[in-house]
């Protein structure tokens, strides 16, 4: 799980597994999930994408025992 910011400061919580696309539009980023619903947040894409990533490490990392 990461978690985002929604436009209004909010924070979400979103399964990065179910992640289908992230598309930047002006100044907001459109994060669609697999099961078609859309997320709109303040993240950028370089911020997700490593957000991401850093989550998969995370659980990846030998010797892990969960998020």
């Amino acid at each position: 799980m990461i978690v985002l910011t929604r436009l209004n400061g909010h924070p979400v919580m979103l399964n990065c597994d179910l992640i289908e696309s992230v598309e930047e539009a002006n100044d907001a980023t459109v994060v669609t999930l697999t099961t078609g619903n859309a997320v709109v947040v303040s993240n950028g894409l370089d911020e997700i994408r490593e957000r991401v990533l850093a989550f998969k490490r995370r659980i990846h990392a030998p010797g892990a025992t969960g998020p």
